[in-house]
């Protein structure tokens, strides 16, 4: 397998060589940038496994470097890395296009389990034999990460799709918010449910055509979520 590349995009010094240092440490390539201009750039050249990227960035707003990484790069994880943890930042965060939010100050060890767990996902969407998964209206590519909803491309990242792959394979079955941590996040990764919440959230405004009387997502009242 070819080693896996982490393109870093922070302007604080001292913690870019830390993460380098941590990353490189697990056998990963890392490229690092300060401002977002020079990492949209950089990341032509590095083609990267993997965006870390810090929202309060010297050049431009965070969210707008998430975008526009994403416009380029569909299928690429976008892991935000940031001191901003109201609620409306994660889901802004996540609605423009990263697949999973990391508020500082952080746990290196939390960080490095969120990391392997985005590699381990993307290898079982690599390996997976259907490539689509129909939901109501909507046809979504697990490789691309992308969903047709009535005629238009709609981009549902990472970790959405990936827990939407896992409701899949217990169609018409409770899947506890408990196993959605353990098999997409891994419980080392220390998320909580509310992550899970505010991605089925992300799910139902993508694909359901009333995401707040769903169809297909949904809410098993104390136990989890299913898919039908």
């Amino acid at each position: 397998m070819a080693k896996r590349k982490i393109l870093i995009i922070e302007d604080e010094k001292d913690l870019a060589l830390g993460l380098r240092d941590a990353f490189e440490f697990e056998g990963w390539s890392v490229e690092t940038a300060e401002r977002g201009a020079d990492g949209i750039e950089l990341a032509k050249r590095f083609e990267p496994n993997l965006f870390i990227l810090d929202l309060m960035l010297p050049d431009m707003n965070g969210f707008q470097v998430c975008a526009a990484v994403r416009e380029r790069y569909k299928a690429t994880p976008i892991l935000i890395l940031s001191a901003r943890s109201q609620e409306s930042d994660i889901i802004r965060g996540l609605e423009t296009g990263a697949d999973d939010y990391v508020t500082k100050p952080f746990s290196i060890g939390e960080l490095l389990a969120r990391v392997r767990a985005i590699f381990r996902r993307a290898d079982l969407a690599g390996r997976r034999q259907t490539a689509t998964i129909s939901v109501g209206e909507a046809e979504v590519n697990v490789e691309t990460h992308m969903a047709v909803v009535h005629g238009e491309e709609v981009d549902l990242g990472f970790y959405a799709t990936a827990i939407l792959q896992l409701l899949d394979e217990h169609r018409g079955e409770p899947v506890t918010r408990d196993d959605i941590l353990d098999a997409v996040w891994g419980m080392d990764a220390n998320p909580t449910n509310r992550t899970v919440d505010n991605f089925i959230m992300k799910l139902r405004r993508k694909i359901e055509a009333d995401p707040a009387q769903p169809r297909h997502i949904l809410t098993v009242y104390g136990q989890g979520y299913k898919l039908v």
